[in-house]
């Protein structure tokens, strides 16, 4: 499913916040026409994909979520210095104000793909159409809400919840709802695609990519891990062992344009070469990864803008002998890229992002990149199991699934016998360096001890301005000129 593409009349006039072509502009003119709903199976697909498509934007997986990586303490902006990326050092330094772009970005991006997926699970049950496809497309509906509504509870905490379509005859100005409530539907509508969804064996080629029964599990193992619902995280992460999913050989191979959507992936984010729209709109559909991150000056990538430079910090919490430290960042006197050296010089750290680079030979221009972005993978899954048996005081059999993680590293067995709060902080270690610059991080800090762990880590890197009311982001002002009733959160 590389091409989710929607006619462009069909896009504009279904979203309910509508930016203009150019992601910088910060201007952003409200259009509500909820008037052409799908009518027969054909129109539902494609509002179904056009769900899908907000994830892919600039917003969200092309550029934001994977820059939380930087505000997380794992590198900084980089970028061609001065005023470039100004809203993401602001954010790495915790004097974060209401009008960043970077959190009005994150703010808007997860709305249309909301409203979308309303459209679909309002119209889809009265649609006489194959039942299979009705099913299929409620449970994709079912799951996009409630990873957008994920997005934004863990950013912002309250937000509004929204399961209608809004019109004109719509409260516009809705009020924030607890982020317990916010749970409570994420919860329900994950239950529901896990019902709907069929397993990912049952999808034809041309539909691969498409959320799954196991991307809906995984995601529900995932929002309940983040609730500390241990128990629920270990009966799900069992399920998904029985499911057919395994660690890829290699680890580069998530990241890896060949060896997309393998058996190692639940769920992400689809992007395609020569996709037909500008780079710079939300339309585009190539990644901007690649083009973003590969080292400035050094002509290794196209593109190469010079994006979330790893710390010295980061780079010597790697264990000696871990495989992903060479697959995950270039240093001077690592091994080459496409043949050509690095040199420290090409970042003010001394190290840059090799996660996600595609070789000149497969995207030879800066906006042409296929590289999916992963989502979820199974080493999450099996990180998942691992924190969750240990805080269950099940710490021997949490070994097992933290083990095979650090196997594929080339790293030994976990030492036996940890306390809980030893392994605790083994497994988060592990889910920094396993899942890093893949929008993680930031997610396991806030969450982990209310935040305090967070609070802590960040304190230990000489982040000591940051403190609890930096765990949530600000409400943009702009939206609260926009709507009265939206509350700021404390602190801002």
């Amino acid at each position: 499913m590389k091409n989710i593409k929607i006619s462009l009349m069909l896009f504009l006039s279904l979203l309910m916040v509508q930016c203009s072509d150019d992601f910088l502009d910060k201007t952003q003119p409200d259009t509500i026409n909820t008037g052409n709903y799908p009518t027969n199976a054909e129109e539902l697909i494609t509002m179904v994909n056009g769900a899908y498509q907000p994830l892919q934007w600039p917003k969200l997986y092309n550029f934001r979520m994977w820059t939380s990586d930087i505000f997380a303490g794992n590198s900084i902006v980089g970028a061609g210095g001065g005023e470039d990326g100004i809203e993401t050092t602001n954010l790495s330094n915790f004097v974060t104000t209401t009008d960043n772009q970077g959190v009005l970005d994150l703010w808007r991006g997860p709305w249309p793909g909301i409203l979308r997926s309303n459209i679909v699970l309002l119209v889809a049950p009265g649609l006489k159409i194959e039942q299979s496809i009705k099913d299929r497309s409620m449970g994709e509906a079912y799951f996009l809400r409630a990873q957008y509504y994920f997005i934004l509870v863990r950013f912002f905490g309250d937000v509004p919840l929204i399961t209608e379509p809004q019109n004109s005859s719509s409260d516009l100005y809705p009020s924030r709802t607890s982020k317990d409530k916010v749970y409570a539907q994420i919860l329900s509508d994950l239950e529901n695609a896990v019902s709907l969804l069929p397993n990912k064996e049952d999808y034809t080629e041309a539909d691969k990519g498409r959320a799954t029964k196991g991307s809906a599990i995984g995601l529900l193992a995932k929002v309940n891990l983040t609730l500390n619902n241990w128990q629920e995280v270990v009966s799900l992460t069992t399920k998904l062992e029985t499911m057919g999913y395994s660690l890829n050989a290699n680890y580069i191979d998530n990241f890896n344009t060949e060896t997309e959507n393998s058996n190692e992936s639940l769920f992400e984010v689809q992007y395609a070469a020569n996709a037909g729209y500008d780079f710079w709109s939300n339309e585009n559909q190539a990644s901007w990864v690649s083009t973003f991150t590969g080292p400035r000056s050094s002509n290794m990538v196209a593109g190469a803008f010079g994006w979330s430079q790893p710390t010295q910090e980061f780079f010597n919490s790697y264990e000696s002998g871990d495989l992903r430290r060479d697959k995950t960042v270039l240093y001077q006197g690592g091994p080459n890229f496409q043949g050509i050296p690095y040199s420290s010089s090409y970042s003010l750290t001394g190290y840059s992002l090799r996660k996600f680079l595609v070789p000149l030979s497969i995207s030879p221009s800066y906006d042409n990149s296929p590289l999916n972005f992963p989502v979820l993978r199974y080493s999450d899954v099996l990180l998942m199991k691992a924190e969750a048996q240990n805080e269950l005081g099940n710490t021997s059999l949490a070994e097992a699934p933290l083990n095979l993680v650090r196997k594929r590293a080339g790293l030994a067995n976990i030492a036996p016998g940890l306390g809980k709060i030893e392994f605790r902080a083994a497994v988060l270690h592990e889910r920094r360096m396993e899942l890093a610059f893949e929008g993680q991080r930031w997610f396991d800090l806030v969450r982990v001890d209310n935040g305090q762990y967070g609070l802590d880590f960040l304190h230990s890197i000489g982040k000591s301005n940051a403190d609890k009311h930096h765990l949530l982001l600000p409400i943009p002002q702009i939206e609260r000129d926009r709507n009265p009733n939206l509350t700021q959160n404390l602190g801002y």
